[in-house]
């Protein structure tokens, strides 16, 4: 039984991919698009044309692994070469033919996810925005501005977990309210003290976190929020074309994270109803999570990974919003050129201004 899901286009045998900005498969050859309907109906009907012609061939079973622990490999449904991939491998593309590949079993059972965020911002927008970003940084070393490595940026979902829940808080506060006055003789400076109670409930919903140990949960942080309002229902075709994780961070060990986030949202939330006093400060703190329920998504990312310096410079963009962050080095022989350049400039005008 197959273990990959390659789409093909039914006019030239290209593969299809998914389109951010058609919101459908396909062709980058013959520019054709399809729905996903259309494909399984031209299927169907290619296979009842076939179904006497299958053949299948054996092939003996061994047990050595070649030492590829945590490896695995699947069959590239185009030109039938070897896709070696890892154990959360869920979409990649053959080495040998370049073919987008949809690796199934990592998507099945509870490894399927319920939804997911398309692509909405296709390559050439996020090599543009990186351009952008790089833009006027004068000391960025040269290696980063170069085409071969802005093109190597990689469209990649993300496994996610969305978890919905309550919080039933009971927050105190210390707060201080000053008051100034005088008369013929004297200044005035009276400071009231006071206890402040607060105590509720607050729902929370599809609080994200990623579920991929491979990345990095600042940048994933930083590149928030995804707009859920354009959340599909999964389906293999938008993966075509990207690469994909399955996740690897289960629930149990995600919850920290959700309930780290949910406790700053509650604080947040009730401070922000103490008002009226000079100084407010929060005197104890019991906040209870319950009702917890978590859902499994995937959302689009763009990546850029660079070393430099023995250290690794990642850009990351949300591939929804546009909005992105990375952290950039510094060419120190750049920058010892320009303070020069800029000392002598300096020299040079205070000489100037000497001989005026």
């Amino acid at each position: 039984m197959d273990d990959t899901i390659a789409y093909k286009c039914p006019c030239c045998g290209a593969s299809l991919v998914w389109g951010s900005k058609e919101q459908e498969l396909v062709c980058e050859y013959c520019d054709n698009k399809f729905t996903e309907a259309q494909l399984k109906e031209i299927a169907d009907e290619e296979n009842t044309k076939a179904q006497e012609m299958n053949a299948k061939w054996n092939v003996e079973e061994t047990d050595d692994d070649n030492g590829m622990d945590g490896m695995k490999v699947h069959i590239c449904q185009s030109c039938g070469g070897e896709i070696i991939g890892d154990e959360n491998s869920v979409a990649t593309e053959c080495v040998y033919c370049g073919s987008p590949t949809i690796i199934t079993e990592n998507i099945s059972g509870v490894n399927r996810p319920k939804y997911v965020i398309p692509f909405k911002l296709d390559k050439n927008a996020a090599k543009e925005k990186l351009k952008a970003f790089y833009k006027g940084k004068r000391l960025l070393p040269d290696e980063f501005s170069k085409k071969k490595h802005i093109d190597s940026i990689k469209g990649l979902y993300v496994p996610f977990w969305l978890f919905n829940c309550e919080a039933e808080a009971d927050i105190t506060y210390k707060a201080n309210r000053t008051h100034f006055w005088s008369d013929a003789n004297y200044n005035y400076t009276k400071t009231d003290h006071y206890m402040l109670k607060r105590k509720g409930k607050l729902a929370f919903e599809k609080i994200p976190v990623d579920a991929s140990s491979k990345m990095d949960d600042k940048y994933m942080d930083s590149i928030e929020p995804f707009d859920y309002n354009q959340l599909e229902e999964f389906s293999e075709k938008y993966l075509t074309g990207y690469y994909a994780d399955k996740y690897d961070v289960d629930i149990k060990a995600s919850e920290p994270r959700a309930n780290e986030r949910v406790k700053r949202s509650t604080e947040d939330k009730f401070r922000s109803s103490v008002k009226g006093y000079e100084s407010v400060i929060a005197d104890s703190s019991r906040i209870n999570v319950k009702n917890g329920k978590a859902e499994y998504v995937m959302f689009p990312v763009w990546i850029l990974n660079k070393k430099y310096k023995d250290k690794i410079y990642t850009f990351a963009m949300n591939g929804q919003t546009g909005k992105l962050v990375g952290e950039l080095p510094i060419d120190k022989c750049k920058a010892r050129k320009y303070l020069f350049g800029i000392t002598a400039v300096i020299f040079i005008i205070l000489q100037i201004f000497v001989w005026i």
